[in-house]
């Protein structure tokens, strides 16, 4: 089994499950991917469902809680999205969908934080509709072959799709156990000494995980994890 397969029968294998995430991003970093954002659409609203940014710099914090804050009502493939047909996979190139951009919205989400290139699968299934956007922020970077990125597009829209009832935001699946809840503790509302003695670990440990998973999300504060989060689970506390 060549190392592609194998990432393929992995992610598979963890369909609906907290693993897929981690096993899944494993996946999308070997097709030179800079930055993954899953977002769904919804009649409410837009929540992130994954996150997660293999290159230093990526400005998740600022780039994902400007979108969920109204910015996914001007993407220029919402029309595209809303009008898809249940089961279906649609690949979207930058080059085909930049000149329906505003001026306001490309300098927003491309020009500014230097991502040259961007694929966006377009996935439905049954009530789901999902935006999958594969970033590459160097302009000699070779863009994903379309069949393994429409295929990264049918794996998320699987797993999303079949995910089981969680007691934490689907986005943070791609973390490890410990800065998952740690993550979980904040969004509580816990302070980093009630979260060390759930967990059974010093204080100063319980820094070490958060910086961890903020490195993995791609973001640099509470309050951006508290923006990530807030969207796709009405129930996350919104207390600082």
């Amino acid at each position: 089994m060549n190392a592609t397969a194998h990432h393929i029968d992995l992610c598979l294998a963890h369909l609906g499950q907290a693993r897929f995430a981690q096993v899944f991003c494993d996946f999308v970093e070997t097709l030179e991917i800079d930055q993954i954002m899953v977002f769904s659409i919804e009649a409410q609203g837009a929540s992130c469902l994954l996150s997660r940014h293999f290159r230093e710099g990526a400005l998740a914090d600022v780039l994902a809680a400007q979108y969920l804050d109204g910015w996914y009502k001007q993407d220029p493939l919402l029309p595209k999205l809303l009008a898809a047909e249940p089961d279906t996979i649609t690949l979207c190139t930058f080059e085909q969908i930049q000149s329906g951009m505003s001026d306001a919205y490309r300098q927003i989400f491309f020009d500014a934080p230097g991502l040259y290139a961007k694929t966006t699968l377009i996935g439905v299934r049954r009530d789901l509709r999902l935006f999958i956007s594969l970033y590459q922020g160097d302009l000699t970077a070779v863009q994903p072959d379309p069949a393994l990125a429409r295929l990264v597009g049918r794996l998320a829209l699987l797993h999303f799709d079949q995910l089981r009832q969680s007691d934490h935001p689907a986005l943070l699946d791609v973390l490890s156990l410990r800065e998952r809840a740690v993550c979980s503790g904040m969004l509580a509302g816990q302070k980093a000494e009630e979260i060390a003695a759930q967990i059974g670990v010093a204080p100063s440990t319980v820094v070490t995980y958060r910086k961890r998973a903020y490195g993995k999300l791609g973001i640099s504060s509470r309050a951006s994890l508290f923006a990530l989060c807030r969207a796709g689970d009405p129930a996350v506390s919104t207390e600082e």
